[in-house]
C-alpha cells in the first residue's frame, strides 16, 4: 500500500521548475562575475549615468538572447540521440569550466554613439551583441539542452544575469571592487565542472 503510494506520487511542476531554475541561476551569476557583458554594464553605466533605462535594456536584451540560445538547446537536444548528447553536455560543461578560469576584458575606451538611439537602446544592442558567444550563453545552451524546460531555464539565467549586472549598474566600481574575482572564477569554474560529472552520472 505504501509502495503504491510511492509509485503514484507525482511531482509538482513548481518544484521542477525549481529544480531547473536553481542551478541555471547559480551557475550564471557566478559566471557573470567578471565576464565581459559584466563589464560593458560597468562601463555603461559609467559613461550613460541613467541606471533604470540601462537595467532594463540588460533584461530585454538577456531575455531575447538567452531565449534564442535555450530554443538552440531544445534543438540540440531533440536532434543529439542521448547517448552522444550525455558526452557532448558534459565535455561543454568542463570546457566552460576551464573558460571560467580566464578572467575577461573589454575596450572601454572605444567610442559609443547614444544620442539617438537613447541609454535603453544602446544597452540592448550592445549587450545583446557582447551575449553572442559569450560563456553564459553557451551555458544557457547547455543548460537548455540538458534540462528539458525552456521557460525555467531563461528564468533562472536572467535572473543570474540581473543578479550579477543590476548591483554593478547601481553603484558602479564601488562594487566592483568588493568581488573576489579570482574566487569567483575558480568556484564557477568548480559548479561548471560539477554539472559536466552530474551528467556523466546522472545522464
Amino acid at each position: 500500500m505504501i509502495m503504491q503510494g510511492f509509485v503514484g506520487f507525482r511531482i509538482p511542476i513548481w518544484l521542477r521548475r525549481l529544480v531547473t531554475i536553481l542551478p541555471a541561476f547559480v551557475v550564471v551569476a557566478l559566471g557573470e562575475i567578471g565576464d565581459k557583458t559584466q563589464l560593458l554594464a560597468l562601463m555603461l553605466a559609467a559613461r550613460l549615468q541613467k541606471p533604470i533605462p540601462i537595467i532594463l535594456g540588460i533584461i530585454v536584451a538577456t531575455l531575447f538572447n538567452h531565449t534564442l540560445a535555450g530554443l538552440v538547446g531544445g534543438w540540440v537536444r531533440q536532434m543529439v540521440p542521448a547517448m552522444y548528447l550525455r558526452w557532448l553536455l558534459a565535455f561543454s560543461f568542463f570546457a566552460v569550466a576551464l573558460w571560467a578560469l580566464k578572467p575577461d576584458k573589454i575596450d572601454d575606451k572605444a567610442p559609443m554613439q547614444h544620442s539617438d538611439l537613447g541609454a535603453f537602446m544602446v544597452t540592448v544592442v550592445a549587450f545583446f551583441l557582447a551575449e553572442i558567444g559569450d560563456k553564459t550563453q553557451i551555458a544557457t545552451v547547455m543548460l537548455a539542452a540538458r534540462f528539458d524546460n525552456l521557460v525555467a531555464v531563461v528564468a533562472g539565467t536572467t535572473l543570474g544575469m540581473l543578479i550579477a549586472d543590476v548591483p554593478v549598474v547601481l553603484i558602479g566600481k564601488l562594487a566592483a571592487e568588493k568581488i573576489p574575482f579570482k574566487a569567483v572564477r575558480i568556484v564557477a569554474a568548480g559548479l561548471f565542472a560539477a554539472l559536466g560529472v552530474l551528467t556523466l552520472i546522472a545522464g
